[in-house]
């Protein structure tokens, strides 16, 4: 015959043959049942290792019910021995079920009451009628002694569960070539031993009995974790199989396979147990060895709260400088410590790891927290319960708590990092859990409002305020943030007004509100261009205020801006007054300390006023506000030669502050983001001009200068740093400074190096209206007119509303013979600004010398009587801000 056709006994193709119904012989009827026996006991097999129990139920009832439609002979189903294994099945079934129902209880561990629990005692019943009558097998009896064991630990009888898996042998059982539901009983048994052990009351109190009995209550738990690893390796790579080769029907995949308790309580164990104890070493290396461990479907979430759980471990219990990498050892005084041998080490060498040759080691303990908050978070967020379904109602709580807990520990890792821009991204994530739910709501908004997403932080806390319309830190942060960075100070004035609306429930934060609707009354006055809007505006911001102060007459910071309301509207000594009642309060507050030295300055008392600038610094040694401060009252009070030593103090102090922030900013993000390289200052380019140097200044100076602009511009554009705290603010202080160093070479008529001032100044911002100011005034002092007009005509259009820009060009104009123009344009200074007593002045000489003499005396005698109350600087240097 053919090789390659399916052949009969005679030789030829099973084809050829006419089909015949035969009678079935004895021998074909039991080689069918020995068949079906042998598929039954694999079902059984793979329900156990899957803990399908109603599944097994249904098999071990279609044995029987095959058993008894046969003819009964001995040793085969159905005899005593068979009726004793399959009574195991359904006892170990029974049970399981059983503990399923109960699961709340076991958690608790709150005994089992036999009589409460039917399917508990008829599993009982069958477990003691199989040891009673010993048929089975040493390998099925065994099993049922395990099985026993477990039942007596959640009916609280502990004893008896630790002499049952005394008298199973449980410690001599060797784990290697076992089926894979014997793995899952072993598991269970040593988790369950180490916990009677823990429970059960101590007979003797030696020292030496106790601490035997800790060792072997560690023995259990360690040895439970690696056999629960290598249970759900093997049972993991036993659904892969199936999926591959597309077999169906009565298995499980790894989709459906819940996680029991015991054997997530065994993965637990361990480390658990260690951290109790106080061994730090132990139980994070044992939280990192199952985290190393190749990971399966069933353990997602468990992994997910293990590496949350080390998280928390490595941001609370350890220290930088303790801190030791995943594969490295500890620090030797930790060693020594702790006992760091292991005690399953042949054990664990049966587990399969992540390996690899490009491995990422964490460098420190913030970087590992958040590498593995990030993964937490992504697993999260994978499974995450969104639907809104009354029927999924517990499942979406608990996924929220889990994801919120994961998002609350990233704030704080990311926090310490000064990383929120990936803050905000991760929680900007987390809006698909976030429908109705403040906590997260909340933290995304204070994540924008540090990073500098200001406007989108404010459309946030819009949402908070209508989950929580009772909570007035919601609309006061949000006023917060509309005053400051932003400047919208409708918007702001309506959240300050929510905070109000809610009157005695806003409780201590009711005088906040009233102080926050105050500074946008005052923003806006100061922002307002008719004159009789200023009055209303300033009047009722000092309304405002003063109920403010009446709320909370303690609260230093109200009172400052009282004082500062009071300043604006020139009411000079009733400010000094009330801010004398904020320093008492504050001695150390640095914007108490600056308005009252601009205050002593408005009253001509410059000493005192450099006295307090001066105590301030020794506070503040690095505010640039209160170094320009002390320029300007050294000017008037000492001379330009004084000021000009300020001036090179502010540039050494600048360059400094500049090479931290760039140390700073490069070491915040190398652990996240890659830094373009940023060349470093060379101090050359950071020093005044001498007077008598003819050779001061080069265009080459000022081509560094812009390549450090384009430099810094793009790492703002890379990092979307905040105006505030990035390197733009600095940028801005640089040129101011270059530029009050070139107006105190212009006192000194030392006009060259102040061009070369100015030119430094405009190699960074080459359009700034404070640039083309003083680009006019060194043009208008060189007598090219023409041209300094032009530059504060140019000036004019970037600040429409520069007060300064504007008295200059008038006085020009009137020099030029445009006497009406010189009007307008002064006329139009004062109405921006009606306390600028320079402008005052100066309409006053225009009008004079058009022989409008009347007038003129009006805006002289104005502008004695406001400048008597001037400071060197104006009050609105000091920031109105929450």
């Amino acid at each position: 015959g053919n090789p390659a056709l399916p052949q009969t006994r005679r030789g030829l193709p099973a084809w050829d043959f006419p089909v015949v119904n035969e009678a079935p012989t004895p021998a074909k009827m039991a080689a069918k049942t020995s068949h079906f026996h042998l598929k039954m006991e694999e079902t059984i097999e793979r329900c156990r290792a899957d803990c399908q129990w109603e599944r097994q139920l249904e098999v071990v009832g279609q044995m029987r019910a095959r058993a008894s439609a046969s003819p009964r002979r001995k040793g085969a189903k159905g005899s005593p021995e068979s009726e004793d294994y399959e009574n195991l099945l359904v006892a170990e079934a029974l049970l399981e079920l059983c503990l399923k129902d109960n699961l709340a209880k076991i958690k608790d561990a709150v005994p089992l009451m036999e009589k409460n629990e039917p399917k508990m005692s008829d599993a009982k019943k069958h477990l003691t009628g199989i040891l009673n009558r010993g048929k089975l097998l040493p390998k099925d009896m065994t099993e049922a002694m395990l099985i026993l064991a477990k039942l007596h630990y959640v009916e609280g009888s502990y004893r008896d569960a630790i002499s049952m898996y005394a008298r199973a042998g449980l410690e001599d059982i060797s784990v290697a070539q076992k089926p894979l539901y014997l793995l899952r009983i072993l598991t269970e048994a040593f988790v369950i031993k180490g916990l009677s052990l823990e429970r059960s009351p101590n007979s003797v109190a030696s020292r030496t009995r106790l601490s035997e009995r800790e060792e072997e209550v560690m023995a259990c738990f360690e040895k439970a974790c690696v056999i629960a690893q290598m249970y759900l390796q093997e049972l993991e790579k036993g659904f892969s199989n199936t999926h591959s080769r597309g077999i169906k029907g009565g298995h499980a995949s790894s989709l459906d396979f819940e996680l029991p308790y015991f054997l997530e309580a065994a993965l637990q164990s361990s480390y658990v147990a260690h951290l109790k104890r106080g061994n730090i070493v132990k139980g994070m290396r044992d939280l990192r060895d199952l985290l190393r461990t190749t990971e399966t479907k069933a353990t997602q979430s468990f992994r997910m709260a293990a590496a949350k759980q080390l998280a928390e471990l490595l941001l609370h219990s350890l220290s930088e400088d303790c801190y030791w990498s995943p594969l490295s050892d500890p620090v030797p005084e930790l060693m020594n410590k702790e006992d760091n041998s292991y005690i399953c080490t042949t054990l664990r060498r049966r587990l399969q790891l992540h390996a690899g040759d490009n491995l990422y080691s964490p460098k420190d303990n913030v970087e590992e927290a958040l590498l593995l908050l990030l993964i937490s978070e992504s697993m999260a967020n994978q499974e995450a319960v969104i639907s809104r379904a009354p029927d999924q109602k517990d499942d979406r709580i608990a996924s929220l708590q889990d994801a919120s807990a994961v998002y609350d520990l990233l704030s704080i890792t990311l926090g310490r990092r000064g990383q929120y821009v990936m803050l905000s991204e991760c929680l900007e994530r987390a809006m698909k859990l976030a429908f109705g739910e403040f906590h997260l709501w909340y933290q995304l908004a204070l994540s924008m409002a540090a990073c500098g997403k200001s406007a989108h932080a404010v459309s946030v806390l819009r949402e908070c305020a209508k989950l929580r319309p009772e909570d007035p830190t919601v609309p006061l942060l949000a006023a917060k943030v509309c005053i400051g960075p932003l400047h919208w100070l409708e918007e702001g004035e309506r959240f300050a007004k929510m905070v109000i609306d809610l009157g005695e429930d806003a409780g201590e934060l009711l005088a906040k509100g009233y102080l926050a609707l105050g500074l946008t009354y005052s923003l806006q006055a100061t922002d307002a261009t008719l004159k009789s809007t200023q009055d209303d505006l300033h009047r009722k911001a000092l309304q405002t205020l003063e109920r403010a102060h009446q709320l909370a007459p303690e609260d230093h910071q109200i009172i400052l801006y009282l004082s500062l309301q009071l300043a604006l509207v020139r009411q000079i000594c009733d400010a000094i007054e009330h801010l004398q009642e904020a320093v008492k309060l504050c001695k150390d507050h640095m914007n108490s300390l600056h308005l009252l030295a601009l205050l002593f300055s408005a009253q001509k008392n410059y000493q005192p006023a450099l006295d307090v600038i001066n105590m301030a610094l020794s506070e503040y040694p690095e505010t640039f506000s209160l170094l320009f401060t002390k320029v300007k009252l050294e000017l008037v009070h000492k001379g330009p030669e004084e000021a000009l030593v300020t001036c090179r103090h502010m540039l050494h102090l600048w360059q400094t502050l500049y090479s931290v922030s760039q140390h700073s900013d490069s070491e915040k993000a190398s652990s996240v983001t890659e830094v373009p390289p940023v060349k470093k200052h060379n101090s050359m380019y950071l020093t005044l001009p001498d007077a008598h140097d003819n050779d001061s200044g080069s265009q080459r100076a000022s081509s560094m200068a812009a390549s450090r602009l384009e430099q810094a511009m793009s790492e703002v554009t890379m990092h979307s740093t905040t105006l505030r705290q990035g390197p733009m603010q600095l940028w801005t202080t640089l040129e101011q400074i270059w530029l009050q160093a070139a107006e105190l070479f212009m006192e000194q008529q030392h006009l060259k190096e102040a061009g070369f001032c100015i030119q430094e100044a405009a190699s960074l911002f080459p359009t700034s209206h404070t640039v083309l100011y003083m680009r006019g005034r060194l043009a208008e002092m060189n007598g090219s007119l023409e041209e300094a007009k032009q530059l504060y005509d140019e000036a004019l259009t970037v600040n429409p509303n520069g007060v300064e820009i504007m008295n200059c060009l008038g006085l020009l104009l009137n020099r030029l013979g445009r006497k009406s123009l010189a009007q307008k344009v002064l006329q139009d200074a004062v109405r921006v600004q009606s306390t600028s007593h320079k402008a005052w002045n100066s309409l006053g000489e225009v009008l004079h010398a058009q022989g409008k003499n009347e007038a003129a005396v009006e805006c002289f005698l104005a502008a004695l009587d406001l400048e008597s109350s001037s400071p060197v600087v104006p009050f609105t240097v000091i920031p109105r801000e929450l």
